[in-house]
């Protein structure tokens, strides 16, 4: 090599087969053999019961009305409801709409207008959002519809709401009530009929992600995408159906249902969900009692089970592999991963949402000074190369920006050839806005980014976003949004604000404002109020002085903060779009 081009060679060609075809090929396969199970639920299913709980929620969809090409919203945390809803979707040929957990109610009602979601299936609340109150306060004519025909002023396309509990209030139909819809000969036939006329490149989801600027677009993934993704993730570890794995990875994110679910389902291996959210010890109980084989995470997770009081108490001999991706991890931590969790061959992942997700990924032999220093190699029948700001490619050993091509790459943003011009190009090469290095050996190092994005505990924020929100707000005149660095988060929100003349305004006057609004994870945790904004001679603002002057400010607290178990260098992203190691 000479030049940052890597392209992967396989002698496994790409699979074509529709998402709906993946999993019933492994109920033919694995019939019998465990494909779900959720101990908080008390779920324990084989792949043939899988399909058919999938099979029942999807003549349920067909009977409400919803045709191929609809989409249909999920919000909900980890539950076994979600991967039937994931399959049922894909065998129905509707587009199934990941909503983020956290979303509140401006959030869920830009998310539902963008892609004109045609039902929402939902899970009564999560946490601190209470799901169900911010859907009354959002579409207030369910109180008064029949379920399957709301007419709603505010989300005009959207006309069944699905809740995932067995007594669902006026407007609302329950989850088991459209399996039940499902089950008579006819619509299974239908179902049968209709799996012949889907093709593996028609779109099979909708992912939220964050620009660099303005409000969250919707990356449009097919079949063909996600299934081949998943299958490769797991073919580099080596998966078989005699492996179990734990996923306390959120589900609406490529990390679980992509690399999760769709790795699973190809090779055979059993899925096994710990908890509704992370919660360590949950995971090393289900890790101990399932005597799962592979578990995945980012850092943070994998340090808090390691640090957890318990931790002595679970055996965990079973591990073998897994995944570790969505931010650096430090060589100290997988050393631990590797002797302590006895998962020696635990692989580093990198990839974005727009390329479902995965790009590199190292090996399960690999080095651990590779695991930890770059993010693997080249994945098969996927092309990257490293290029200057001309768009020239650099030698071997030069930084650059990542460009990705292949089957990986999405559609496109929903509704938005314009943002998706913007990031792929007229060769099909998808710009990440990542910067790499590329070395003689093919094995990738991210070391920075292009892109103006904030990545706190995993999630990907706009700062446009949240500047375009804090605009509301009667005192706001002026603002500028950026992240700063945190010991636990990776990074935290900041806001500089320019309050309109006579106006006094305060902190918690801006976050009371944010609360309830937007999600948690976007309100700035420091906001400070000034007269004007670094800039340049011609006027454009100079966010890194902002931010420089930031972290020299909180230096001391910062540092004084920082947890002992915590490395500084570690944050809890969820997300791959950004550095892992």
């Amino acid at each position: 090599m000479t030049l940052s081009y890597v392209c992967g060679t396989s002698d496994e060609p790409l699979l074509y087969k529709t998402v709906g075809v993946a999993i019933e090929d492994a109920a033919q396969r694995w019939a019998d053999r465990d494909a779900l199970i959720v101990p908080h639920q008390r779920i324990r299913w084989s792949w043939r019961q899988l399909n058919e709980a999938a099979d029942r929620f999807a003549a349920g969809l067909m009977r409400l009305g919803l045709a191929p090409g609809d989409r249909v919203g999920i919000w909900s945390p980890n539950r076994y409801e979600w991967i039937v809803t994931q399959f049922a979707t894909a065998k129905a040929g509707l587009i199934l709409v990941t909503i983020n957990p956290a979303y509140r109610l401006v959030e869920l009602e830009y998310a539902l207008n963008k892609v004109s979601c045609a039902a929402l299936v939902l899970a009564p609340g999560f946490k601190s959002s209470d799901y169900l109150g911010m859907l009354r306060q959002l579409v207030p004519e369910a109180a008064t519809c029949s379920p399957g025909r709301l007419s709603a002023r505010q989300v005009p396309a959207l006309r069944s709401l699905i809740l995932m509990n067995e007594t669902p209030p006026a407007g609302f139909m329950s989850f088991q009530a459209v399996c039940e819809l499902g089950g008579r000969a006819q619509e299974l036939a239908t179902l049968r009929e209709l799996r012949t006329r889907l093709q593996p490149e028609q779109p099979v989801n909708i992912q939220f992600t964050s620009g660099t600027t303005g409000l969250p677009k919707g990356a449009t993934l097919s079949h063909h995408n996600i299934v081949n993704n998943g299958y490769f993730v797991a073919r580099r570890l080596k998966f078989s159906a005699e492996d179990r794995l734990c996923i306390p990875v959120p589900l609406y994110h490529c990390f679980g249902m992509v690399m999760a679910v769709l790795g699973c389902t190809t090779h055979g291996a059993a899925m096994i969900l710990p908890a509704e959210a992370f919660e360590a010890e949950s995971v090393l109980r289900v890790v101990s009692d399932e005597r799962c084989t592979a578990l995945f995470g980012v850092p943070t997770m994998f340090i808090a089970e390691l640090e957890h009081p318990n931790f002595g108490r679970y055996p965990l001999d079973s591990l073998r592999t897994g995944v570790m991706a969505g931010a650096p991890c430090p060589a100290e931590i997988m050393k631990r991963v590797i002797e302590d969790m006895h998962m020696r061959e635990v692989t580093i992942c990198y990839g974005m949402t727009e390329t479902s997700p995965v790009s590199f990924q190292s090996c399960t032999d690999d080095p651990i000074e590779r695991r930890v220093s770059t993010v693997g190699t080249i994945h098969p029948h996927v092309e990257v190369k490293v290029v200057d700001e001309a768009g020239l490619v650099v030698p071997v050993g030069y930084r650059g920006e990542l460009l990705t091509r292949g089957y990986s790459v999405m559609h496109g943003y929903w509704d938005d050839t314009e943002k998706t011009r913007l990031c792929v190009d007229e060769q099909g090469w998808m710009h990440t806005g990542d910067l790499g290095i590329i070395d003689a050996g093919g094995y990738c190092s991210i070391v920075g980014r292009v892109k103006d994005l904030i990545i706190r505990g995993g999630e990907n924020i706009s700062p446009r976003e949240i500047e375009e929100f804090l605009y509301r707000h009667p005192k706001v005149q002026d603002v500028q949004v950026f992240g700063i660095p945190d010991a636990r988060f990776g990074e935290v929100v900041c806001a500089w604000i320019k309050s309109r003349s006579g106006a006094m305004c305060t902190a918690q006057e801006i976050q009371q404002f944010c609360r309830d609004q937007i999600a948690h994870y976007k309100m700035p945790l420091h906001v400070r109020f000034v007269e004007e904004f670094p800039m340049t001679v011609t006027g454009k603002i100079q966010k890194f002085i902002m931010r420089e002057q930031m972290m020299e400010e909180l230096q001391l607290s910062a540092q004084s903060s920082a947890p002992a178990s915590l490395p500084a260098a570690v944050s809890d992203r969820v997300t791959l779009d950004q550095p892992a190691p």
